[in-house]
């Protein structure tokens, strides 16, 4: 009896020191309470990705706003204030005179420019920066839905790991009592001691089983928090989703139908596609410059001169205004080979863009594939997680009544509760796998969202 109250008094500083622990955690911590919306848009606040590629968006709407600008005029107003010291000429009564003073001019003048023939340049620059804009738009799109995967990963793990603290907090319970009913049955000598310590090892064990869930939770917690960028100290209280009621089957689809599927929905394949086109006009926009260009310019021009003893106004306005309207053509003979090398460097993206869909669109084969055969393989494990809990329950009921008439030993008793948990664990595991297998093939075929 003496190793009794040892082993009672060791179960009993254990309990202690856990609900000292779990206190400590409680009260350390402050919880913010979130559903996966919120979760989805904190990360999307705290995602560098995300974030680096919506600022780039704001580069391409310039680009695109610029392009779409480029067909119209360019227009400029120049202006100068200067003052001439020195021997000034000056023609005075058909003659030429030469004299020392000091003249103060103020010109001013207005451009205008005008393209009127580059080889198609300006209509090719201005689809390239469209398609480019909206190859950015896609690009964040998928950007978003990978921050949305990221989350609802981290988001289920927490979930799973409350699910598997409740079953050991549950088993831990269901074995105390049982420690109870053996230490009733000793005291009646139904039972041996040796029956009393192999339970109080099973409930030390099963104690040591929880710490283990909490503390597995409480870092899943943390990793999620520090994704979520939310302040020190703040872990999150999820609000809860249910894994079991899902609208979405992919069992009957076949692999063809789904990859059919992610190629029309994929973000990253119209992004690429549009990328390959923009390219492809960018290429076109430089061999332009191969060929001649018109353009077409107006240019008004005045100035004022303190030699002049008229007004400025007069001056400016009535006396000295110069109008010049004209074309001009230019045809390029030789440019160093510059265009050329333009021509190359444009080639060469273009060809990269291509190349990189090549390879997208085998990844995305890939992808689907993968998520398909997992899908498939965590449907089947959940239906047969689901018999397993079933059989390891009557198991576990059966040799609970043969134990309580005293026909079966302890061992018995501890391997079919041992089973029991085991399969709840599984199938827990087999529930929540499935669940996030079905957000994996939604975000291979591109359809994920934040619902």
């Amino acid at each position: 009896m003496e190793k009794l109250k040892v082993m009672n008094s060791y179960k009993f500083l254990i309990t202690l020191l856990t609900l000292a622990c779990c206190s400590f955690v409680t009260y350390a911590q402050d919880t913010l309470r979130l559903d996966f919306r919120q979760a989805v848009e904190f990360g999307l606040d705290a995602n560098l990705d995300y974030k680096i590629q919506e600022n780039n968006m704001e580069i391409l709407k310039k680009q695109k706003q610029v392009a779409a600008l480029s067909h119209l005029p360019s227009v400029g107003i120049n202006s100068n204030l200067l003052r001439q010291s020195g021997q000034q000429f000056q023609q005075v009564e058909g003659e030429i005179v030469v004299t020392n003073v000091t003249n103060e001019i103020v010109s001013g003048g207005l451009n205008m420019n005008m393209p009127v023939f580059n080889a198609g340049r300006r209509i090719l620059d201005t689809q390239s920066a469209k398609l480019a804009f909206e190859a950015g738009e896609k690009g964040l799109e998928r950007a978003k839905q990978q921050v949305v995967f990221d989350v609802a990963q981290r988001y289920l793990q927490v979930l799973l790991d409350q699910e598997l603290l409740k079953i050991a907090i549950e088993n831990l319970e269901n074995q105390q009592e049982q420690l109870r009913q053996i230490e009733g049955f000793v005291e009646a000598g139904l039972r041996t001691v040796s029956d009393l310590y192999n339970q109080q090892s099973e409930v030390a064990r099963l104690q040591s089983v929880k710490v283990d869930a909490e503390i597995q939770l409480e870092n899943d917690l943390w990793s999620l928090s520090e994704y979520l960028q939310l302040e020190a100290g703040k872990i999150p209280d999820l609000e809860p989703v249910d894994p079991t009621n899902s609208s979405v089957s992919f069992a009957e689809q076949n692999l063809g139908e789904l990859y059919e599927l992610a190629m029309a929905n994929r973000a990253d394949i119209k992004q690429q596609e549009l990328l390959v086109s923009s390219t492809k006009k960018d290429v076109q926009a430089r061999k332009a410059m191969y060929f001649p260009r018109v353009s077409a310019f107006y240019n008004y021009n005045t100035f004022f001169t303190s030699l002049d003893s008229r007004s400025l106004r007069e001056q400016l306005l009535r006396i000295y205004p110069q109008n010049t309207l004209g074309l001009n053509l230019v045809i390029p003979i030789f440019s160093n080979w510059q265009t050329r090398l333009d021509v190359s460097r444009a080639k060469v993206a273009y060809e990269n863009q291509q190349l990189t869909l090549q390879s997208l669109d085998r990844r995305v084969y890939q992808d689907v594939r993968l998520a398909w055969q997992n899908y498939k393989a965590a449907k089947l494990k959940e239906q047969n997680t689901g018999l397993q809990v079933l059989a390891a329950e009557e198991a576990r009921n059966a040799v609970q009544e043969r134990f309580r008439l005293g026909i079966s030993n302890f061992v018995d008793l501890s391997a079919a509760n041992q089973q029991f948990v085991a399969a709840q664990a599984d199938q827990a595991q087999a529930i929540y796998t499935l669940y996030f297998q079905e957000v994996l093939m939604q975000f291979a075929l591109g359809t994920l969202s934040t619902d």
